[in-house]
């Protein structure tokens, strides 16, 4: 009886941390994401999708490894000096569930127009 209880109790270890390896490979798959990326003030930027807000990095927090999409003068609207809003597509390695960017594997800036003709997109705030 007791050797029945240690071999349900390892099955159950075993498929546990088999479950819970797999839920944490998966939240940090690569994946190119389109969407509105905002940089309203130094070290704070996150990116604006469909699925939702990723955040790439927050002052005095975390911060994504990888380089920043660059903008064009007609791609980037100013809202607070040289901060603001442009429209780019990321490929990038997100915690799916937290939406904490760890990794920007690239990044480019697409037309303003390509977020604003995309009607799953909300128009971001000024």
């Amino acid at each position: 009886m007791i050797q029945a209880h240690r071999q349900i109790l390892v099955l159950l270890f075993t498929a546990t941390f088999l479950l819970t390896a797999s839920a944490s490979e998966s939240a940090d798959v690569a994946k190119l994401r389109c969407g509105w990326f905002h940089n309203p003030s130094p070290q704070n930027a996150s990116l604006v999708d469909r699925d939702g807000e990723w955040l790439i990095s927050t002052q005095g927090g975390t911060q994504a490894d990888g380089d920043w999409p660059e903008f064009g003068a007609s791609q980037w609207v100013r809202t607070n000096n040289n901060y603001g809003y442009g429209c780019a597509c990321i490929k990038l390695v997100a915690n799916s569930e937290s939406h904490e960017v760890t990794k920007i594997i690239f990044a480019k800036a697409k037309p303003l127009s390509a977020c604003r003709n995309d009607r799953a997109l909300k128009k971001p705030a000024s």
